[in-house]
């Protein structure tokens, strides 16, 4: 199987994604839009994986190459391949889906509980997924669900935290892939985001307990497992 992954930052990586292509045996290729690599053919890829950022979706004028990305995802979604955004991710998706993208009424920032929907119990990519789980957050935007997916996810500050749509495409507000390493990159780069807030955590709060990361890492596997074991899509939007 063949994995493509853009990237918005340098400091917003796949994280523990790398380790489970590698596990997988899976080939793997990336989109470094900050660097300017090209977009590739879609039927080239598997699995397209849109990771997150600190710009917004609707930044199209600072940021160009957003009109482009938005035309490839709604390319690989025509063409039914498989697909997970994350944070900016999901949004860019969402927004390809025709849903509204939006500042949340509370930045998440830190580590936070999310539940699942009673929608998620039903059988599909999120039945296993844990009904409760502490995850890593940090977003000011949100998305609503697009028009046909399932809301399999939320939270106290963040209403619509991961949708399910034609069992294929996965958006993720919140993060399965950090790692520590992750985590301190982003802090690095971001840290005017770490302000007084219902939802925000300061950088020791969010890197005090490794066993969180392993613990969200283990779920993102288990949500890749279970999306690439899953068939293609029929690619109708």
């Amino acid at each position: 199987m063949h994995i493509h992954y853009l990237q918005h930052v340098p400091f917003e990586g796949p994280g523990n994604i790398l380790d489970w292509v590698q596990r997988g045996g899976h080939t793997l290729g990336a989109t470094r839009f900050y660097c300017g690599d090209p977009l590739p053919a879609v039927e080239t890829l598997d699995l397209l994986v849109v990771m997150g950022g600190p710009m917004n979706v609707y930044e199209e004028a600072r940021y160009p190459w957003l009109a482009d990305e938005k035309r490839f995802i709604e390319q690989a979604i025509a063409a039914g391949r498989r697909l997970l955004g994350v944070c900016l991710g999901a949004q860019l998706v969402a927004d390809v889906l025709g849903a509204k993208v939006y500042a949340n009424t509370d930045r998440e920032i830190g580590w936070f509980p999310v539940e699942a929907t009673q929608a998620a119990s039903e059988p599909g990519l999120f039945a296993a997924f844990p009904r409760q789980i502490d995850v890593f957050h940090w977003h000011g935007d949100t998305f609503d669900i697009p028009a046909g997916a399932v809301h399999v996810s939320r939270s106290p500050g963040c209403a619509n935290q991961a949708f399910v749509y034609d069992e294929r495409i996965v958006g993720l507000q919140l993060h399965l892939e950090t790692t520590p390493a992750n985590a301190q990159q982003i802090i690095a780069h971001c840290a005017d985001e770490v302000v007084k807030g219902r939802f925000i955590q300061s950088p020791q709060e969010i890197l005090a307990n490794p066993h969180q990361f392993k613990a969200i890492n283990c779920a993102m596997s288990e949500l890749l497992d279970r999306l690439t074991a899953a068939p293609a899509g029929g690619g109708a939007m």
